[in-house]
């Protein structure tokens, strides 16, 4: 029983100033969590109970799938991780330390290098597969705007599991059934979720989804389509574009365009000078990027910007993007800002990427590569010729389904769980092979499987909060039934111990508000902020013989006879 009269807790009327979406301020307030450090944060008890229940579900589904538990030190050596490039490819995100022989570790961002060696160092037969196996634990990345709380931290808890099957069949086969062990997960989180495609990104890999929880202050993007029910990842977003016909576009012309580095300008003066009917959309914007150390040029239609987490999702060992600098163009004297185009890339030794909707065949108006010069009649494949195309303008509500053509809607979500078929990376690089029906080597293939578990109690209390608190789920809360005793006398408080007491004997968890001194008004908001499902009040009403059940959620209110109120609490929260 959490009595708060000497329960660890303080709750707090204002808002932590540092705290942006409704989970962190919550979660703050009502003493779940406190900062340490930017994206650092510890637990406090109500958080834990809170945090060990969201666990328990998803180690009950874990095992009812018949995935068995493991648990790997969070520091690690840096061998494995040089085997699969993955200490230089994982950049400033990974947190490096030396032990004080100046050996190299790291704090673990993910584990895939760990669980191939360990399943390396005890099996070899065909005859041990399939086999998945997972562990919950602390996760370390040095994100560079740690951001929203616990969504995203720099240590956080994960459940990572992996799969391992000699044959990509299996593979896909292992990789179904944690898709139904995720529903099921998910469903008994009581999260509402969207299963969309996405990309593996650093991890590798191929088949790839995401399990995302709608919510207006998630940092991820998705588009879903209201007719066939596509949906995917921004980053997984896939754009068909037609090739154009440029059999009748004249020849490329250069326009005196003076003071017109921007799109908005050089619209206004197109069409005051040159006839109506130019939009942004005419306009080939080139936008100039370092990839790592490299200059490129990204092309994406005049009205679009260019969306960096989808270009670099097409960019695989791109570790790092950014906008050209002042620096950048000095190191290029031959590039005149505000009116590049890319008919004289090659010359500027500048790799040229188009998104698609700059298809073969398209004509535009681009820089001249001149100062207050544009020109017009820019056909792709005649005039220029891009090095390639990749996914890299932004997605817009509108833009069309690649499946059926019908106008997708976007929405904002917390990643919550991401599955994929990672394949033969991790086992070919550390050498993971079993012997197969024939006696033959053959190498393993892997599937990934996370679910951030810190994420999941923000993505609850994001779908979950109202105007006065927080209002977990029944299995998730800290406590299924918060007592409040009010009043001077000790018949309230020795009734409402009374009744904490059964319901506890019969297996409901109580939070028992027995604080003496403290106000009738204190108690309610702070129940009200806490979160439990079933609010009691024992107070005035136990003149007639009644005490007052509240549920947190719709706010209904009883009074219930006090002869076997807890066997009637007790219903109730099996209704819920």
């Amino acid at each position: 029983m959490l009595r708060m009269s000497s329960l660890f807790l303080r709750t707090l009327r204002d808002d932590p100033a540092d705290a942006e979406v409704p989970s962190h301020k919550l979660l703050v307030r009502a003493g779940y969590i406190r900062r340490i450090a930017a994206g650092i944060y510890s637990w406090l008890p109500l958080g834990v109970i809170t945090l060990r229940n969201v666990e328990n579900i998803i180690r009950e589904e874990m095992d009812k799938a018949g995935f068995q538990e493991v648990h790997f030190p969070a520091l690690l050596p840096r061998e494995a991780y040089e085997a699969t490039n993955r200490w230089e490819e994982y950049g400033p995100s990974l947190f490096r330390l030396q032990d004080r022989k100046g050996g190299d570790y790291l704090l673990g961002p993910t584990h895939e290098e760990m669980f191939t060696l360990m399943v390396k160092g005890e099996y070899s037969s065909y005859k041990d597969l399939p086999l998945t196996i997972y562990q919950i634990q602390n996760k370390f990345r040095d994100e560079a705007r740690p951001r929203s709380g616990i969504i995203r931290g720099r240590e956080f808890v994960m459940k990572d599991s992996y799969s391992f099957d000699l044959t990509d069949e299996g593979l896909g086969i292992s990789y179904e059934k944690h898709r139904d062990a995720y529903i099921t997960t998910f469903d008994r989180l009581h999260l509402k979720y969207n299963i969309v495609k996405a990309v593996s990104g650093a991890m590798g890999g191929s088949k790839s989804e995401e399990f995302l929880a709608p919510c207006p202050t998630g940092e991820d993007t998705y588009v879903l389509c209201p007719k066939c029910g596509f949906a995917a990842n921004v980053e997984a977003m896939v754009t068909k574009v037609a090739p154009g016909d440029a059999s009748g576009v004249p020849a490329l012309e250069e326009l005196d365009t003076p003071n017109t580095p921007t799109i908005d300008s050089l619209v206004d003066v197109l069409n005051s000078k040159f006839g109506g009917g130019f939009t942004g959309g005419s306009t080939l914007k080139n936008v100039l990027l370092m990839a790592d150390n490299k200059a490129i040029s990204v092309l994406v239609p005049g009205d679009r910007e260019v969306d960096l987490k989808r270009l670099q999702a097409g960019l695989p060992g791109v570790e790092e993007l950014r906008v050209f600098e002042e620096a950048d163009f000095a190191k290029h004297p031959g590039l005149v800002k505000g009116y590049i185009g890319p008919q004289d890339a090659g010359k500027f030794g500048i790799t040229v990427y188009a998104d698609p909707r700059v298809a073969p065949g398209t004509s535009w108006v681009t820089g001249a590569n001149k100062k207050d010069r544009h020109a017009r009649n820019v056909v792709n494949g005649r005039d220029f010729t891009p090095d390639a195309y990749v996914e890299a303008a932004e997605i817009r509500e509108g833009d069309s389904c690649p499946e059926c053509s019908t106008a997708v809607v976007i929405d904002r979500a917390i990643e919550i769980g991401h599955i994929f078929q990672l394949g033969r990376k991790y086992a070919q690089s550390l050498s993971l092979t079993v012997l197969d029906q024939n006696g033959k080597s053959q190498v393993v293939t892997m599937g990934s499987y996370g679910i951030g578990v810190t994420r999941a109690v923000a993505a609850i209390a994001e779908q979950t909060y109202d105007e006065i608190g927080l209002n977990w789920p029944v299995d998730l809360a800290p406590a299924k039934v918060h007592i409040v005793a009010t009043g001077k006398d000790d018949l309230p408080f020795e009734t409402a111990d009374a009744i904490a007491a059964e319901l506890e004997a019969i297996g409901i968890s109580v939070m028992l508000d027995d604080r003496r001194g403290t106000s009738p008004g204190v108690k309610f908001k702070d129940a009200e902020l806490i979160g439990n499902p079933v609010i009691v009040v024992v107070g005035k009403s136990l003149e007639q013989g009644n005490i007052e059940v509240r549920v947190r959620r719709t706010g209904d209110k009883q009074e219930i006879p006090l002869s076997g109120a807890a066997r009637a609490i007790a219903a109730l929260v099996e209704s819920l």
